[in-house]
């Protein structure tokens, strides 16, 4: 990387310079960091061989609490290097839908929406909505984010599936516990290097007025874009430019994304699971459930990794939930091969 970098013509395509800047720097970071953590490892041994000796119990508590950030550190490390999927490095975009039960499921919908924007600002992905549409009352009734970063797909491809929320509701004049689900689903940007054909006939084109905020000439004109596979029934819109040619440009982008992210569930032999479970966003498809009354506890039900601080994860701090799942899916593979 460091010789292509060097190379006269680097930078004659900015997007492929920029992505390939982008995976250095973050393989030289990957390998500072294991280096760091070999090294570490390597003074804490002396130092509890010399606590051992001199029988210094502040000193050994001292060198076992390092040693338990750095397990930490180095368990981080070691899911990083299991992110090497064909698309695990690409950006991804995510879709947010709420499930019946109107104001209360949009509002979770927004909550959810919040979450992973902050998860994202905590890592130095950017985002940018690509579509989102106000619910009546309050919160949202679908959203579209692209999330961009190293291994945006690779991280994020853990939270597809169906998130339940347990909570007294603040729209209820009764204050009776309400049950909202939302869905999540993530697939991948993809690049050059994956060819995914659609045929124009295959697809139908709307185009619509934008219903969110934007200026005048966003509401007053049809410059909203919505494509629709036939084949497959998947649906992508964007609505969040001014222009009808770069919305429908991006609405393009979305679909290939989308039909590739089919194809990789085919290849997985989950698809038929994956959209079993898109057809009822509610009981008995959730991935995890998220208990804010009558106790507190978020906990994912396919690694049984719990977490009894709810405000923490919908402030975005999810790495452990996403780093279960994404081990449990290698191990799952790896048995399955």
């Amino acid at each position: 990387m460091n010789a292509r970098s060097e190379a006269p013509d680097f930078w004659n395509d900015p997007q492929v310079a920029r992505k390939l800047m982008q995976e250095r720097t973050a393989l030289e970071s990957q390998i500072k960091a294991i280096s760091e953590i070999s090294a570490e490892r390597e003074d804490l041994e002396a130092l509890a061989e010399m606590a051992a000796s001199e029988s210094d119990e502040d000193a050994s508590n001292e060198v076992y609490e390092l040693i338990k950030s750095l397990a930490e550190r180095a368990s981080k490390a070691e899911t990083e290097a299991l992110l090497s999927g064909e698309a695990d490095s690409n950006d991804c975009f995510l879709e947010i839908h709420p499930g019946a039960g109107g104001t209360e499921s949009n509002d979770w919908a927004a909550m959810l929406l919040r979450m992973y924007l902050r998860w994202a600002q905590k890592r130095g992905f950017s985002t940018e909505i690509i579509e989102q549409q106000a619910g009546e009352e309050a919160g949202i009734k679908s959203a579209s984010v692209k999330v961009s970063g190293f291994n945006a797909y690779g991280w994020l491809k853990t939270e597809s599936g169906v998130h339940r929320l347990v909570r007294i509701s603040p729209y209820d004049s009764n204050a009776r516990r309400h049950t909202s689900f939302a869905s999540v689903w993530v697939y991948p940007v993809i690049d050059d290097a994956i060819e995914v054909d659609v045929s124009e006939g295959d697809v139908r084109i709307d185009t619509f007025r934008a219903s969110g905020a934007g200026g005048q000439h966003v509401n007053t004109t049809d410059s909203a874009v919505r494509i629709t596979h036939i084949p497959t029934g998947i649906v992508v819109q964007c609505q969040n430019e001014r222009s009808q040619h770069k919305n429908r440009a991006t609405a393009w982008i979305m679909l290939r994304a989308r039909l590739y992210e089919l194809e990789l569930q085919k290849r997985e032999e989950a698809a038929r699971a994956t959209e079993d479970a898109k057809t009822d966003i509610g009981w008995g498809h959730q991935i995890r459930s998220y208990v804010l009354q009558p106790y507190q506890m978020v906990k994912d039900l396919r690694t049984s990794v719990e977490s009894p601080d709810p405000d923490d994860v919908l402030d975005g701090n999810l790495d452990e939930f996403m780093a279960a799942a994404l081990a449990q899916k290698i191990t799952n593979a790896a048995a399955e091969a």
